[in-house]
């Protein structure tokens, strides 16, 4: 089992902000707790409860001592938010380390039993960051009645990612084959891209050309998401397959590719749509997920996850424009980065909810709402190239990169749009819409598990 601290890149830098403070700083972090399919743990963090001045009895570089009514309030939020309350604080200095004291373990001792009563959490966690010459790093745990877990990685989302190992988990030196990669972006940038957990939803042209990039680049966690099998008309722009593959399930071919390139890759499968509850289920293991679908529907689902589970999405589309006898008159990409505090999809308008909600009916009851002018007829299969479903899936992996080597512009924007057929590349950004569910004030950022998924509604 993995523990996976998951933090938006706001609530994070408040933390680490601390730490530069000379003395120790001390809050309560609110986390709804997430159990994954593949027998994990995710916790969401919701909200920070700092400590207040006036709480602090004893306040300095090694150590601090805090009045009930410093955390007291805060436990209540937890308990009324259904979050596990994790008491976190900093260890201060350029020559810190996360490790806790003696003192550090006896105040765990001392809270655990009153955090979990309080909050009405089976679950109390605690954590300290510290920032020894500017590197981020930390050390933690969960622990309920006569078990503790530690937590093994902090993932941080948002305009930028960080991935950080618990100070106590040792490193792998990454493989030899490469160098070229760590020439470029370093040792830690690789040994982070192995660590990942990366899923695929659609393993066509693009999504295809997205998992070649990823597993050279030496991704060695994937899922794999598409319901279709290979056609005759697939092979001449889906990776690693070939024409004696026809009629095999798409994630099939793609799975046995990845195998060839990297035989220690973890590779799961699912020949489903996103747009089944139980398919999206599945993503709760991922870390960051590549939206490669060309259906309306599944970037709906697409959108909801880089909110409710702070899961970054990176969507990708691709419309090519063909004039009178087939003449090619515009090549069009967009990659869209999703994540917390960002406009979500429908913010942007690139989701045609109107054809979502004609893709999510059942056929039999699309084919009679069609007939009966109720429903708009599903659209037949776009004009694909290779080229060019190729150079937009190399923008978006270059887009997960950028947020984890943040050599780019910032802000970093949230989307690119190529326009091949002009030679030119824009980005723009957009905020949230007021009163939507990916708008901070919506109190959705984080959710986790609800009662539908995502609060949606499902095909049946």
């Amino acid at each position: 089992m993995t523990v996976t601290l998951v933090l938006p890149d706001q609530v994070a830098a408040e933390l680490f902000d601390a730490v530069a403070v000379t003395v120790e700083s001390a809050c309560v972090l609110l986390a709804r707790k997430v159990d994954t399919p593949g027998g994990n743990v995710r916790l969401l963090g919701r909200a920070l409860h700092w400590v207040q001045d006036d709480a602090y009895r004893r306040r300095e570089a090694a150590g601090l001592s805090i009045s009930s009514h410093g955390y007291v309030p805060a436990l209540a939020a937890a308990e009324a938010d259904g979050c596990v309350p994790i008491w976190l604080h900093t260890h201060p200095g350029i020559d810190s380390t996360p490790k806790p004291s003696k003192y550090d373990e006896l105040v765990d001792q001392q809270l655990a039993d009153l955090f979990r009563l309080r909050a009405a959490s089976p679950l109390y966690g605690a954590v300290v960051i510290a920032r020894p010459r500017g590197q981020p790093c930390f050390s933690g745990h969960i622990e309920s009645e006569g078990r503790r877990t530690e937590i093994d990685r902090l993932w941080i989302t948002g305009r930028r990612f960080a991935l950080v190992q618990n100070w106590r988990n040792g490193t792998t030196p990454p493989a030899k084959q490469f160098d070229r990669n760590i020439r470029a972006f370093g040792g830690d940038i690789q040994q982070i891209l192995g660590d990942l957990r990366i899923a695929v939803v659609g393993c066509g042209g693009t999504g295809s050309a997205v998992i070649e990039q990823l597993v050279r680049l030496g991704v060695r966690h994937l899922q794999l998401f598409d319901p279709d099998t290979l056609t005759a008309g697939n092979v001449t722009r889906v990776y690693g397959s070939y024409l004696d593959d026809v009629g095999e399930p798409k994630v099939n071919v793609s799975s046995a590719h990845v195998k060839r390139i990297a035989p220690d890759a973890d590779v799961t499968t699912a020949q489903s749509k996103i747009t089944s509850e139980s398919t999206a289920r599945l993503l709760l293991d991922a870390d960051v997920v590549f939206g490669c679908t060309d259906d309306n529907a599944g970037r709906l689902v697409l959108s909801r996850v880089a909110s409710y589970l702070l899961t970054p999405v990176i969507d990708c589309g691709v419309l090519l424009s063909s004039g009178p006898g087939g003449h090619l008159v515009g090549i069009d990409g967009r990659v869209t980065v999703l994540a917390p505090g960002a406009a979500c999809l429908v913010c942007r308008s690139r989701i045609d909810l109107q054809r979502a909600a004609a893709e999510m009916l059942h056929p039999s009851e699309h084919r009679r709402l069609a007939a009966e002018g109720y429903a708009p007829a599903l659209s037949e299969p776009e004009p694909a190239v290779v080229a060019y479903t190729t150079q937009v899936a190399a923008a978006a992996v270059g887009e997960l990169l950028e947020r984890l080597i943040h050599y780019g512009p910032d802000p970093v924007p949230t989307e690119i749009l190529l326009r091949s057929h002009e030679r030119e590349v824009s980005t723009n950004d957009q905020t949230p819409r007021e009163g939507h569910y990916c708008h901070p004030q919506a109190r959705k950022l984080g959710l986790g598990v609800t009662n539908p998924l995502l609060e949606q509604t499902w095909q049946g």
